[in-house]
């Protein structure tokens, strides 16, 4: 899977790259054997307490059945996006934009995990395969992926960068100012990609991108036209640092 490059409105380069359907597989495979190894303790545990079967079945609800029940999201939350499986496999969950997903991030990705699993019989895991960045129905309700840690770098960019901004640049299109950091990292992309079919994409791009905002183009030229709402969406960046 190829490494993603997004830079942020604050002018942080974040590259990651997306954990492959194995490595999340053999995160999940130990997380489930952990987990079983835990019930097994627990209930060895709980035979030689010889407690009262009142108290045994609130031993086991509070003990066994709800740790379990959160495991995922318990880890997540309370250990920067890793389950003990994630932790052993370099992996973890992180906003697609970089940044460290939320609590309700987690709680969503949580609760979706039957409808990518059990419920539907692992549809999960077919949205996994036709998604770019190998997303589950959870993680792309919740704005979030798994990348490779060892892959991830976080890197200030130097304002020399966008020396050409500061020299009195008189921005195009004060609608750039609206994007949003995904919209900017789409354009981004497509302007960088490579690909066969890349001037339909720019051209289409531009057509949406104009009555996203708006904008009736000064530039006869599409690619032209994405490039100078970037450079304007840099500047009002620029102008809130």
């Amino acid at each position: 899977m190829a490494e993603s490059t997004i830079i942020t409105g604050q002018f942080v380069r974040i590259s990651q790259t997306p954990a492959s359907i194995g490595e999340r597989f053999l995160a999940l495979v130990i997380d489930y054997f952990l987990i079983v190894l835990y019930v097994y303790a627990t209930a060895v545990l709980l035979m030689e307490l010889r407690l009262p079967s009142g108290f045994r079945a609130f031993f086991f609800l509070c003990v066994i059945y709800l740790p379990i029940l959160g495991y995922s999201f318990l880890c997540e939350t309370f250990n920067h996006g890793q389950s003990f499986g994630k932790k052993l496999m370099n992996i973890r969950v992180v906003k697609v934009d970089g940044s460290t997903p939320t609590v309700s991030s987690y709680l969503l990705r949580w609760l979706l995990f039957i409808v990518d699993g059990p419920l539907t019989s692992g549809l999960g895991l077919l949205v996994v395969l036709l998604t770019k960045n190998n997303q589950r129905l959870g993680d792309l309700a919740a704005g979030t992926m798994v990348i490779k840690e060892k892959n991830y770098r976080k890197i200030h960019v130097s304002l020399d960068e966008f020396d050409y901004l500061t020299k009195n640049y008189k921005p195009v299109y004060p609608q750039s100012a609206d994007l949003s950091l995904e919209q900017v990292n789409v354009i981004t992309r497509t302007l960088e990609s490579g690909e066969k079919d890349r001037t339909r994409r720019v051209t289409a791009l531009a057509k949406k991108v104009q009555s996203l905002l708006s904008i009736t183009p000064r530039e006869g030229n599409q690619e032209k036209f994405l490039q100078t709402v970037l450079r304007d969406y840099q500047y009002y960046a620029l102008e809130e640092i």
